[in-house]
């Protein structure tokens, strides 16, 4: 398979490279990430200056790489649009350092960059270690491994898989949905040496349904792998005959 990976950790990240050495042997691998780290950028595309790229090589290797100034989405679109010759069979992001669960899924860089494959049609996959302080990739490389080689058209392309790790040996694969994830105590309010004050974003996680076994939250919670097929069609279809008859009266 063609395979286009890129990340949100920047391209350096050893999540990425962990994923590059598991696939470039058995596939055609290039990778197109930022130059440096991009958490939380969401699918923030760069249209008030110019991306700047590099070209990488990685010895003992046929892979080819690009460094870009830009965002995740940046990446994946640059290259699917004006640096890869071939349109990739599968997109890959991560694997990223740190979990991305639930709504954060609407935060992440990683699944943007998954995101933008998916809204070119093709299959495409985020993959993330969910710890902040483990960071053996090892079981993430072997799964994506397995995987590539199971899915080959099992995957369509309007739909995203989005996968979680436990730290450490996982006890097995949860096919899951997305948790209903908030932060609270989101902003640290401080004050400079000056006297003005500034807030610094922070915040810790509270999963509304942390204790439902359907979700991804609970799965990585209890140790398991967590595998969310994700689509990004945000229409509330069960609104859509109310509004209509709303609009009706709205007309006269």
């Amino acid at each position: 398979m063609r395979i286009l990976i890129s990340n949100d950790d920047g391209i350096q990240a050893d999540g990425l490279n962990v994923l590059r050495e598991s696939l470039q042997d058995q596939h055609q691998v290039c990778v197109v990430a930022p130059d440096r780290e991009r958490s939380a950028t969401g699918h923030k595309i760069t249209v008030s200056r110019p991306l700047r790229v590099k070209e990488l090589t990685y010895p003992g290797s046929d892979t080819i790489g690009w460094e870009v100034d830009g965002t995740p989405a940046d990446c994946v679109k640059l290259g699917l649009e004006a640096l890869i010759p071939e349109p990739p069979d599968l997109v890959i992001s991560g694997i990223n350092f740190g979990p991305n669960l639930g709504t954060d899924v609407l935060y992440s860089g990683t699944v943007s960059a998954a995101v933008e494959g998916m809204i070119n049609d093709i299959p495409s996959i985020a993959i993330s270690l969910a710890s902040h302080e483990f960071c053996d990739f090892t079981f993430s490389g072997e799964l994506i491994k397995k995987m590539v080689s199971i899915l080959d058209d099992e995957l369509t392309p309007r739909t995203l898989l989005n996968i979680n790790m436990p730290p450490g040996a996982p006890r097995g694969i949860k096919v899951t949905r997305l948790g209903h994830r908030r932060y609270v105590n989101i902003f640290d309010k401080r004050i400079d040496p000056r006297g003005r004050i500034y807030f610094w974003m922070a915040g810790e996680p509270f999963d509304l349904d942390k204790d439902d076994p359907e979700t991804d939250v609970w799965a990585i919670r209890e140790g398991y792998i967590s595998i969310t097929p994700v689509q990004f069609d945000l229409t509330d279809y069960r609104f859509m005959d109310k509004l209509r008859d709303i609009c009706k009266k709205i007309e006269g």
